[in-house]
């Protein structure tokens, strides 16, 4: 996997139509006390306090600390309102994440920053939540010679250490504190992330050798993109990326525009080819390849600008941004690079007014009609539409009640399957059902994929025992429907 570049969020609102697009390049890092909303949000903030501002993420960054730090003073005698204080706590992170700050976490690796007095006053809660609520590490930041406050930070966090990241804010202090304390801070963060104040290829060699000779921490180098010399950069990162090896770490860019960072990007990208393009798959949010096309550098920036699927065209030697034309545009959610580092990979949603197709042809993918649940999904929706006379799922559309019972029943049977032939069975006649609910609710296969992947995140997990009401309830559906069987 190639050195990649990624934003840091530090005074840039991330979620201005500038830099809402900027996370597709698969991960960013947020300053959310500095680093602004611009998203329109509820009147009232999440603590009801009317004299708040809204436009201030100081405003939800407080409420949530605040249902952290009851949650770590309520004793584990009051389970139930340690675990309301939890919720609420995720809930309120989730929204600033999501709505306010406009980031996708199910999609893109979103770093917060917290700041080290709050992670260990909220005894580790606090970062527990911001990961629950979808975020893929928490980075704390060491200020002066505030080493051993931010492994206290650490422990307090009692979370796996490739979730952590320690923050040197200088080449000076990195170097003070790792010749001391090196071993603990390896043993306590999986990732080490340095700012370098100067841009040159040769000093960010040089922390990165020091942080990777233990094999298993990454690195961060951070990069000021405010000198004014954008060339100057590209071959700073373009010079440090070609000296480090695969899978080691990565770059960030401090409050990067498109243009920066798009650049920066595809200056880490190899190609083969003779006219500089990058080969590129398009895909949807389940990995389902839609089709082949080729990117460059310049593609790669409008992209990223517009948050759209935006290529290159070589019959017309020009930008091809998707949909202008055809009215098919996409959504662009993630870009990455393959392992060898010379292929791209675009993850989008797929838009259209009547069908959603990404081929000429007016279907889904380039490789014709798709197969098993997109199948099953774009049938569903149709006959949603306009289902023919005495359609079964049209009969499920239109009674709740033989739906409910009827994934009850499903449900039940495959919890009873005993051999491998009758899961698979059984299996499908449960999706079946639960598609038909989805697509009435108007929930998309792209949409149960996202949460799936929100929850991938969590850190926190529950006990899992069954409910005796749900229990009670589905046998009750059951007993109707043997009554009326006998």
């Amino acid at each position: 996997m190639a050195c990649l570049p990624y934003p840091t969020f530090r005074l840039t609102p991330t979620a201005t139509y500038d830099a809402l697009s900027l996370p597709a390049v698969g991960r960013a890092r947020i300053h959310p006390l500095s680093c602004p909303g611009a998203m329109l949000i509820p009147a009232s903030p999440p603590d009801s306090r009317s004299d708040c501002a809204i436009d201030d993420p100081a405003v939800y960054y407080r409420s949530v600390l605040e249902k952290c730090v009851m949650q770590s003073r309520t004793g584990e005698e009051d389970k139930k309102m340690r675990k309301l204080y939890m919720k609420q706590g995720v809930a309120l992170a989730s929204s600033f994440l999501s709505v306010f700050l406009g980031v996708d976490v199910s999609i893109v690796d979103a770093e917060v920053v917290l700041p080290i007095q709050d992670v260990v006053g909220s005894d580790g809660c606090l970062a527990s939540c911001f990961l629950d609520a979808g975020c893929a590490r928490v980075v704390l930041e060491v200020e002066g010679e505030s080493i051993r406050e931010a492994l206290e930070a650490c422990d307090a966090c009692r979370l796996p250490k490739e979730r952590i990241v320690l923050h040197f804010s200088g080449d000076s202090d990195f170097r003070s504190a790792f010749d001391v304390a090196r071993e603990e801070i390896c043993q306590r963060a999986g990732t080490i992330s340095v700012q370098i104040m100067t841009n040159d290829a040769n000093a960010m060699k040089n922390v990165a050798d020091s942080i990777t000779q233990d094999m298993e921490t990454k690195f961060v180098i951070q990069l000021s993109c405010t000198d004014g010399n954008d060339n100057s950069l590209y071959n700073t990162v373009r010079k440090f990326a070609k000296s480090i090896k695969e899978d080691q770490g990565h770059i960030s860019l401090i409050d990067p525009t498109a243009q920066q960072l798009g650049y920066c990007y595809a200056e880490c990208v190899k190609t083969d080819r003779t006219d500089g393009l990058y080969t590129t798959v398009v895909c949807t949010r389940s990995g389902e390849a839609l089709g082949l096309v080729y990117s460059s550098k310049e593609s790669i920036v409008a992209a990223l600008k517009s948050g759209r699927g935006v290529y290159y065209s070589r019959s017309r030697n020009s930008l091809w941004r998707k949909g202008d034309t055809s009215g098919h545009h996409q959504t662009l959610h993630r870009i990455d690079v393959d392992c060898d580092g010379d292929a791209l990979r675009f993850t989008v949603t797929q838009n259209g007014e009547k069908t959603k197709s990404f081929c000429h042809l007016d279907t889904l993918t380039c490789w014709g009609e798709p197969r098993g649940l997109r199948h099953l999904e774009g049938v569903l929706q149709q006959r949603l539409v306009d289902a023919p006379a005495g359609s079964y799922t049209k009969r499920l559309f239109e009674d709740h009640q033989l739906l409910r019972d009827k994934l009850v029943e499903e449900a039940q049977e495959l919890s009873e399957a005993d051999s491998k032939q009758h899961v698979a069975e059984e299996l499908a006649d449960v999706l079946y059902f639960a598609m038909v609910r989805a697509v009435k609710a108007g929930v998309s296969i792209d949409d149960a994929i996202m949460e799936l992947d929100k929850r991938a995140r969590k850190v926190t997990r529950r006990q899992g025992d069954s409910k005796a009401f749900r229990i009670q309830a589905g046998n009750d559906i059951l007993g109707k429907k043997e009554g009326k069987n006998t």
